[in-house]
């Protein structure tokens, strides 16, 4: 089954229905309520039985890498590694002309840092962007005429331009890998929602930009932006009976489903690829305000949503509608009062035991600090749960296994299917292995759904 990055692989993600109203009252999402918790050492509010680390701080050098720490974390995802680690690739949003760019981090299979190293450089404002199925990241400008830039976390280097996805104040991207298409958002008051189809996918060097335009009854249809570098007028005034969207921040790709956020009006909206329809899932009511990155956890129907507002926190929006605070950002040391600075670059870690995120100006200084959230997540759980129930099934199968049959069988065929199904079932629960899932074809091209090349 193909898979986008970081998707789930248990159904559709469904939300509460469009117009119901999110509950809040006693709602304490899946880990229970952070109210009433102490303040760890990091300066953050969490649910019992979640600790938290600082991985690295603005101008400071992560671990014994004597990698340099660039200032304004944002947008950010993680890759596996042959070695059963991985990689977290972090954006700068750096307004200085050139000042930008992207920085990757290697963990080992303990989570321990070991590296540190540019993957992009000579950018500017690299705000959010998108993890792709062949194990890229799309990072993408947040200026009048940004691109996005292709990078590979790995591999120390500059990223490649991407032009034909469009030059605009891009925010983040999303892959369809089901469809072979991209959805991404633009953070201007007055922004689109673009989808671009590359003519020869995966490679993103050409392809059709197109702008979403909703008719009224729920439905979209798709426009072709006539000039995707914007050379004399911005794409977002191209095709003037195309949707405005008040300031597009983050976006997810998750089994048919493309999940969005727009600050203007703090609003989480999904389309629906196959149906053409548009419906808002969070209408800005609730315990969530100031909507910006968001990510949905492995293995589950949930969207984890960062703040850039209200009280600084990360905020679950369930399946059951209720948008419940997860973690919150307070850092007492922080200039501004004790809040933090907004917070971006939710990511988990391949195997969904560890989420990331940063306080973009956070700290003393206000140059930003990234964080390490590790606990009782769902995933581990599930990992756990099937490895048990695969020990237990082939060792009752081992138990049980005849010596052999009239027929001069040995009976122990059934030991097997049975363990790989319940490791099959527990891998999609997790989504571990799916995370970044691709094969190489027979004639040599990716080809991805299916298991990761080594590095």
């Amino acid at each position: 089954m193909s898979v986008s990055s970081g998707a789930a692989v248990l159904g559709p993600a469904l939300l509460r229905p469009a117009g119901a109203a999110p509950r809040q009252g006693d709602a304490e999402g899946p880990y229970g309520s952070i109210e009433g918790r102490a303040l760890d050492e990091n300066g953050l509010l969490l649910p019992e039985g979640f600790t938290s680390r600082v991985i690295a701080r603005s101008d400071e050098a992560v671990a014994a890498t004597g990698y340099s720490w660039p200032v304004f974390p944002d947008g950010a995802a993680a890759f596996p590694t042959a070695a059963g680690g991985w990689y977290l690739a972090v954006n700068s949003e750096n307004p200085l002309p050139g000042e930008g760019g992207v920085s990757a981090l290697e963990f080992d299979a303990d989570g321990e840092v070991v590296g540190g190293y540019p993957i992009c450089s000579g950018t500017t404002m690299n705000c959010a962007g998108g993890a792709t199925p062949w194990d890229t990241w799309l990072t993408c400008e947040e200026i009048d005429g940004g691109l996005v830039f292709e990078c590979d976390p790995a591999t120390e280097g500059e990223g490649e331009p991407r032009p034909a996805l469009g030059a605009f104040e891009h925010e983040a991207v999303a892959v369809d890998p089901d469809a072979e298409q991209l959805y991404l958002t633009e953070d201007a008051p007055d922004g689109r929602l673009y989808r671009f189809t590359p003519e020869s996918y995966p490679d993103l060097s050409a392809g059709r930009l197109e702008v979403a335009r909703e008719t009224g009854d729920g439905g979209v249809t798709w426009l072709e932006v006539p000039d995707p570098s914007a050379a004399d007028t911005p794409t977002r005034e191209q095709v003037p009976e195309s949707t405005a969207y008040d300031g597009g921040e983050g976006i997810w790709y998750d089994q048919g489903s493309v999940y969005f956020t727009t600050k203007g009006d703090d609003h989480v909206r999904r389309y629906d690829t196959e149906a053409a329809t548009m419906e808002v899932v969070y209408d800005g009511t609730g315990a969530l305000t100031g909507v910006d990155n968001l990510i949905m956890e492995p293995g589950t129907a949930d969207l984890y949503v960062a703040e850039d507002g209200g009280n600084m926190e990360v905020v679950v929006l369930t399946a059951d509608g209720d948008a419940v605070p997860f973690a919150r950002i307070v850092e007492e040391g922080n200039p501004d009062g004790g809040i933090a600075s907004e917070v971006t670059g939710l990511a988990f870690s391949p195997d969904g035991t560890r989420l990331y995120f940063n306080s973009q100006r956070g700290g003393p200084e206000s140059k930003g600090i990234s964080y390490e959230v590790t606990g009782p997540f769902r995933a581990a759980d599930a990992a756990s749960t099937t490895a048990s129930t695969a020990t237990t099934l082939a060792s009752a199968a081992t138990a049980d296994e005849p010596t052999g049959d009239d027929d001069g069988s040995d009976g122990g065929d059934l030991a097997l299917p049975l363990v790989g199904g319940a490791m099959a079932l527990g891998l999609a629960a997790t989504g571990a292995l799916v995370w970044r899932a691709r094969t190489r074809s027979a004639g040599g091209e990716e080809d991805p759904g299916a298991p990761p090349e080594s590095r």
